[in-house]
């Protein structure tokens, strides 16, 4: 049973001074909902977890479940570095209503191929909703090997991927290893449906905060047949893309939201405001998209 198919956005996180803006969470996840997004992540890279504490994590979890009362699949990440501390986080996600889990490999202390199976399995182990794991090689220096995928198929609760290496060869090898066993979600707004034509299910994606409903047509579209119309979204969405890429994410992200009115709030240190070059340049690729820019 696939945890979703379609477009799942990898939501950002308001924040003020004080802490998390949950009215303007509200308002972004309705917006998400309206738009047609068919699944909603929260606490991914792009909600800047690294620099939230447990308890605003666990509050935006909890928030976010209540919220969406089950309109659509509510995803929680929780990976970590210390498997120790990943399933503890797990537990209580799971406690508090999420629907699954995406699980980043270890990063910075890295592990084995080894290593990766008994991590996830412990974790596998600890819960018992699905668990999508996120091999984003870039950001944790670590990949997962499509032999090592193929062993964490055969755990139960172990149902996807969210593949962010840009390889579209290894994409091809875990598809032929894995089959149905695994759902394979692109992690990478730009080749979404090259992934969708090898069986993809969907995508966890950046761009859908701005622009939900393309997204969300754009696998859609693919997988009721009309793959003429697909590739039209894609090559539509992809200069977007490109700005939302301009600095390491969520810096684009969360600024065009701003621009367009949606109060996404302030970046958190380490993360900080876009060059003013690339912001002229974000601000382009809007416009010429056709987002409306409110300041």
């Amino acid at each position: 049973m696939s945890v979703f198919t379609g477009s799942c956005v990898a939501l950002v996180t308001p924040f003020t001074d004080e802490g998390v803006n949950f009215e303007s969470l509200a308002n972004l996840i309705e917006f998400q909902i309206r738009e047609g997004t068919d699944a909603i992540l929260v606490c991914g890279t792009t909600g800047e977890p690294s620099t939230m504490t447990r308890d605003e994590k666990y509050s935006v979890i909890g928030f976010t479940v209540e919220k969406v009362a089950k309109r659509v699949p509510v995803i929680a990440g929780t990976g970590g570095y210390n498997t120790a501390t990943v399933i503890e986080d797990s537990k209580e996600a799971e406690r508090l209503g999420a629907d699954a889990l995406l699980i980043v490999t270890p990063y910075y202390n890295k592990t084995t191929q080894k290593g990766l199976i008994q991590h996830y399995a412990a974790i596998a182990d600890a819960v018992h909703i699905p668990i999508i794991i996120y091999n984003v090689p870039g950001r944790t220096g670590l990949n997962v090997a499509p032999s090592t995928l193929k062993e964490l198929s055969k755990i139960d609760n172990i149902v996807g991927i969210k593949e962010a290496s840009g390889n579209i060869a290894q994409v091809t090898e875990m598809a032929r290893l894995c089959g149905d066993k695994i759902d394979i979600y692109s992690g990478d707004d730009n080749i979404v449906v090259p992934i969708l034509a090898l069986g993809g299910k969907g995508v966890i994606s950046v761009v859908a905060n701005i622009a939900p409903r393309d997204t969300h047509e754009m696998v859609v579209k693919f997988l009721n047949g009309d793959i003429e119309g697909s590739r039209k979204l894609q090559f539509k969405l992809n200069p977007l893309i490109e700005a939302l890429f301009l600095e390491v994410n969520p810096i684009p992200v969360k600024t065009a939201l701003n621009l367009m009115g949606m109060n996404a709030g302030k970046l958190r240190m380490p993360l900080t405001d876009m060059s003013e070059q690339n912001l002229e340049i974000l601000k382009k690729r809007m416009l010429e998209y056709g987002l409306k820019i409110q300041q």
